[in-house]
């Protein structure tokens, strides 16, 4: 059974409602400085239960020395806490305590916070790689966007990296060559799996009890199921004016200039491969000039009956450039994908609401 339970994959991931509300806090008190922990549940026909969780110990950055750097130098230690050997002896002993009062106690993957979407980077893939590594290891990876929630819109995101892109990372070839061998593009570094927010049914029933007001005379209850129907209750209605707002997001000021950042990062790493290209040829050029230099003194010294010169020689004589890894190349055009997906989702609301009042914004061109 526990064999066949692991050979269903992961399709989806269910967060208990509080446990999204503790990742929500824990985020946000540390924001900017990133915020990481640990989750634990249970896997139950391919759902990846979440029902637990706790946050790892942040670094204390010393106020007497404060740099406006500090937030940054506290962000890399934390990025970094899913894999460091203090975390691990410190979420075993949680894990520990959880089982000793009959909570679920398997660990599940880890979170960590975002700020503007900027979250795919190598901290994230060799953290989600350290759980993952594992055979049939069940862990995912939760991205909260501090920033993004800010908004009024709770982002919370579920990744997982693709089998194809785990086989590159253990053997640590991304080279050109196996990348086309593998067909391995940007597309296929991370999964993500839907999130699924459950409540109990008690707090489910609370909840529809929130926004009625209390009668203020006897209610005639229905007799039966269908009177019910016949007669279903009235929801009020609560109008939402903030859709009718026609200001550009600064979110979607500040993505676009990420956006920008990421597109010369990406013209950078484009640079230093072409380098690497240009290298490359002048040395293969001095090599195969060396060797027709050398086939040509072997053939005088044959006909002076004299030994051969080795030509192997060259392998000593001139050393070939190593080829950068594509990793970081791949990763900022994943984050491309990212910045650009969500702008495409902030215009696509702003756009139709100016096309609405093209008319009174330009009242010339109509």
């Amino acid at each position: 059974m526990a064999d066949t339970a692991k050979e269903v994959p992961l399709n989806s991931v269910q967060v208990e409602a509080l446990v999204v509300m503790k990742i929500v806090k824990a985020c946000a008190a540390s924001f900017p400085t990133t915020a990481t922990g640990s989750i634990v549940g249970m896997d139950v026909n391919g759902t990846l239960q979440v029902t637990n969780s706790f946050p790892f110990p942040t670094a204390d950055i010393a106020a007497s020395d404060s740099h406006p750097n500090d937030h940054m130098a506290a962000s890399n230690i934390a990025a970094a806490a899913p894999r460091s050997k203090a975390n691990i002896t410190y979420q075993n002993e949680m894990i520990k305590y959880l089982r000793e009062v009959n909570v679920d106690a398997n660990n599940v993957g880890w979170y960590t916070s975002a700020n503007m979407g900027n979250f795919i980077n190598t901290s994230l893939i060799e953290n989600q790689f350290f759980y993952q590594k594992e055979i049939n290891e069940r862990t995912v990876a939760l991205v909260h966007d501090v920033s993004r929630s800010s908004q009024g819109a709770l982002s919370l995101r579920a990744f997982r990296l693709s089998p194809s892109f785990m086989a590159a990372y253990k053997e640590s070839k991304f080279t050109a060559e196996n990348m086309q061998k593998t067909k391995l593009t940007y597309k296929d570094v991370l999964v993500e799996l839907p999130i699924i927010v459950h409540n109990s049914h008690l707090l489910t029933s609370f909840l529809h009890q929130m926004p009625a007001e209390l009668p203020k005379q006897e209610l005639d209850f229905p007799a039966s199921l269908a009177d019910l129907n016949a007669d279903p209750p009235k929801i009020p209605l609560y109008p939402n004016l903030d859709s009718l707002d026609l200001s550009i997001d600064p979110y979607l000021e500040r993505t676009c200039d990420m956006l920008l950042d990421s597109i010369e990062t990406h013209y950078t790493e484009l640079n230093n491969f072409q380098y690497f290209q240009r290298q490359l040829a002048r040395e293969q050029t001095k090599i195969t000039a060396w060797k027709a230099k050398r086939t040509a003194e072997n053939q005088a010294r044959v006909q002076q009956k004299l030994a051969p010169l080795p030509e192997d020689e060259w392998e000593r004589l001139f050393k070939l450039p190593v080829e950068p890894s594509r990793l970081e190349g791949m990763l900022n055009a994943k984050q491309v994908d990212q910045y650009s997906r969500q702008v495409d989702g902030f215009t696509a609301s702003i756009t139709s609401k100016m096309f609405a009042v093209k008319s009174n914004l330009l009242p010339e061109s109509s």
